[in-house]
């Protein structure tokens, strides 16, 4: 069957972060093809990890938030918020009702430590504190226990910079961020003086971009701290080292050599030590972690010297990797944590695609799932062109709404999430800040109920 105006390519986009509205770019940007997106999400928000994962300090990332609602707001493409896939839409029903399923949905949990105390009160993925400042409706109820005076951040990518950073500013300077309202208040009260960031293996291995170390020194009222001996690195490592290491190691050797200045909170940055234990104060909560001292060896893997130190932590944060979780009816490799592909056709699956995250693991950052997503998208056009696609015999969206409908699913369109994003701007404003997020998810629904005609 050729896919006609009359009877256009139904795709259904499952996720609507970067990686989904990509596919959706790709997808209406071409023209030999006639399409009708869908694009789902199990929030009543669209854009992810750029609303739920960009720190609430860098706004300007989020300024791309823009052009996908551009794209978004194609009337070849329809936003279906506060619909979950596996449960309120079915795998069998999406196969009955589109021609071509993407996924898009990203990896969502979070890689374990594996050492004894990991599930004491006060330990942690920051996946989940992350979620939690930044409003997702899964984490925003969480009591969120912020007594800690030190906090240990285990991972050396940007999300430990990120969790590191916002448990280091004042409230003044988070207050012109988009930090949900909960979070602001809970740090406002915060007597956080240390946070350490352990890297288990030597400065130039570190995963974070400069840009993001260099605003350690130029937080108000913390002190960088750098031990000149963890970031020593041999000349022939130098030597191949690519730019952002060499500006890295600048950095590094620029807070060592700075004399703390005695600010109320010191930033600790950590290399070739790993966590061994976490500590029990007797009533289940974290008192302290105990790490070890490293050293490379010649393959540049860290190997433990038997030297032990304990860090005086109330809280463990660990940020050493995401890896993606399974949904019901869609085919899972339990090892990488991602969706059996090749290139972007799930494995073993006629009319099934994936991009992002869960297709290629958790790596890059935003503009790197544009390339991802349209490499799949080549695909899924040619198996369209070539007849391998099998249309399905009941594709119309009036039959999805109607199916929807029946279960009772209140589903959010476009012009509802624009309201409910109206609504956070505007209180925002009232506060003096850029948004007021709103966090939980009945209230979420209550405000789009509310500004609905």
């Amino acid at each position: 069957m050729t896919f006609t105006q009359d009877r256009p390519l139904r795709v259904l986009v499952v996720g609507s972060g970067p990686s989904g509205i990509f596919a959706a770019d790709a997808l209406i940007k071409q023209s030999e093809v006639p399409v009708r997106i869908d694009v789902l999400d199990k929030l009543p928000t669209p854009y992810g990890l750029v609303r739920y994962g960009v720190a609430p300090d860098h706004l300007k990332i989020k300024s791309v938030t823009a052009g996908f609602e551009k794209i978004l707001s194609d009337p070849r493409v329809r936003f279906l918020g506060n619909v979950a896939f596996g449960t309120d839409l079915t795998y069998d029903e999406a196969r009955s009702h589109y021609d071509a399923l993407f996924y898009t949905f990203g990896a969502s949990s979070d890689r374990r430590l594996g050492i004894p105390g990991e599930d004491l009160t006060g330990s942690m993925s920051a996946t989940e504190f992350v979620a939690w400042y930044n409003g997702h409706p899964d984490a925003a109820a969480r009591e969120m226990l912020l007594h800690a005076t030190g906090v240990a951040v285990v991972g050396v990518g940007n999300v430990a910079l990120d969790v590191s950073r916002i448990l280091s500013k004042t409230t003044e300077e988070l207050r012109d961020s988009d930090i949900a309202p909960h979070a602001l208040d809970a740090l406002e009260h915060s007597p956080v003086k240390d946070v350490w960031i352990l890297g288990r293996r030597g400065a130039a291995q570190a995963k974070f971009t400069t840009k993001e170390l260099r605003e350690f020194g130029e937080l108000h009222v913390s002190d960088p701290i750098v031990k000149g001996d963890e970031i020593q690195v041999s000349q022939a490592d130098e030597d191949v080292a690519d730019s952002t290491v060499k500006k890295n190691l600048e950095v590094l050797r620029a807070f060592a050599a700075r004399s703390p200045e005695g600010r109320e909170r010191r930033l600790h940055l950590r290399f070739l030590v790993s966590p061994t234990e976490i500590l029990d104060d007797g009533h289940g909560h974290v008192a302290g972690l105990k790490i070890e001292r490293n050293r490379l060896d010649e393959k540049g893997n860290a190997v433990g010297t038997g030297e032990f130190e304990i860090l005086p932590v109330q809280m463990v944060l660990r940020s050493v990797g995401y890896r993606g979780m399974k949904i019901a009816g869609v085919p899972f490799d339990e090892g990488r944590g991602v969706i059996p592909n090749e290139q972007g056709r799930v494995t073993g699956r006629v009319g099934e695609y994936t991009a992002g995250w869960i297709k290629r693991g958790p790596s890059g950052v935003i503009g790197t799932n544009k390339a991802d997503a349209v490499e799949s998208v080549k695909l899924l056009l040619e198996d369209a062109r070539n007849g391998t696609l099998q249309p399905v015999q009941d594709s119309n969206h009036d039959h999805i709404d109607a199916l929807l409908s029946g279960k009772a699913i209140d589903v959010v369109t476009l012009a509802d999430w624009k309201a409910l994003d109206a609504h956070e701007l505007m209180t925002g404003q009232a506060q003096g800040r850029p948004r007021a997020k709103v966090s939980h998810k009945a209230q979420m629904l209550e405000v789009i109920r509310s500004k609905r005609g």
